[in-house]
């Protein structure tokens, strides 16, 4: 998977998921890393615009994912991209 910018927290759920299912990992598998159950897997994936950050980071993480912060360049009206930038996985 490439590099893919997050404007919005409703991208969240489905790229958390596409992330997890490229690494190859279950969410009883992530769940465990993470120290939770998988139902709570379940609902942060659900509900990934509402986790805290540092929570947030430790999933990326043990989904091999990095969090990059970068300045947008565009024009701020450019900035606010829709839900439906969200790729198709």
């Amino acid at each position: 998977m490439s590099e893919f910018p997050v404007r919005t927290g409703r991208q969240l759920p489905e790229l958390l998921q596409a992330y997890r299912k490229q690494s190859g990992l279950t969410q009883s598998e992530v769940a465990r890393r993470l120290g939770v159950t998988q139902q709570n897997l379940s609902s942060l994936e659900r509900n990934a615009d509402k986790v805290s950050a540092e929570r947030l980071i430790e999933l990326l993480n043990i989904l091999g994912v990095e969090l990059v912060l970068r300045k947008i360049e565009a024009a701020p009206s450019d900035a606010l991209a829709s839900p439906s930038d969200t790729p198709q996985w």
